[in-house]
């Protein structure tokens, strides 16, 4: 069976962690199982893209505080809260929180695995967006301060005469620090240049 992608069941119940990884795994899913939000938040830098599925009450820092950290540190994964009879208060803070969805215990199996397709769909080109765009903000850090100020010039349109002329240096040096610049950026013309300067956030609309 193909991997459907990953899922991070994080809940303090072992016979409910037990139970999730059976379906999950059945399912197609690589799951990974955390018995605190702590554990999880711990590893949570250092994970693939994956779908969350926690419960809301758990000990020491709950689904509701998890959320928070998650939020703050602008994490794409789509996280599933799983909730208790009557904790629909909960639920609706854990929505406003991020979360994509919730649904109350017991629930049916198939419920579960068609909300875990959906939020992993819907999640999926955003986190390869937010992978790129790290990526593209990695090769520009590479990059000395002199070959950024090329860098700089190039993107603002300058000629290899201008800059020279900006930073008092020859434009033979200058092609120099272009070709440079274009090897770390990974770029193949000027424009390719351009659209990563945008992706990083250099250029202003």
């Amino acid at each position: 069976m193909p991997n459907k992608g990953k899922i991070y069941v994080i809940d303090d119940d072992e016979a409910m962690r037990d139970s999730l990884n059976f379906l999950l795994d059945s399912a197609g899913f690589h799951v990974t199982l955390f018995e605190s939000a702590q554990n999880f938040l711990d590893r949570l830098a250092g994970l693939e893209f994956g779908c969350v599925v926690s419960d809301v009450r758990m000990p020491g820092i709950d689904g509701i505080e998890m959320l928070k950290r998650m939020k703050a540190s602008q994490s794409t994964f789509p996280i599933l809260i799983m909730t208790g009879h009557g904790d629909v208060p909960l639920a609706v803070e854990a929505m406003k929180l991020g979360a994509v969805d919730f649904l109350e215990k017991p629930f049916e199996d198939d419920r579960l695995i068609g909300m875990i397709e959906a939020a992993i769909r819907q999640a999926e080109p955003a986190a390869k967006s937010e992978t790129i765009t790290h990526e593209i903000a990695a090769r520009v850090a590479t990059l000395s301060p002199r070959e950024r100020q090329v860098m700089d010039g190039l993107i603002a349109g300058l000629s290899n005469k201008l800059i020279a002329r900006d930073y008092d240096i020859s434009p033979r040096t200058i092609e120099v620090y272009r070709a440079n610049v274009m090897t770390k950026m990974q770029a193949n013309s000027l424009s390719e240049l351009v659209r990563l300067a945008m992706r990083a956030g250099l250029l202003n609309d």
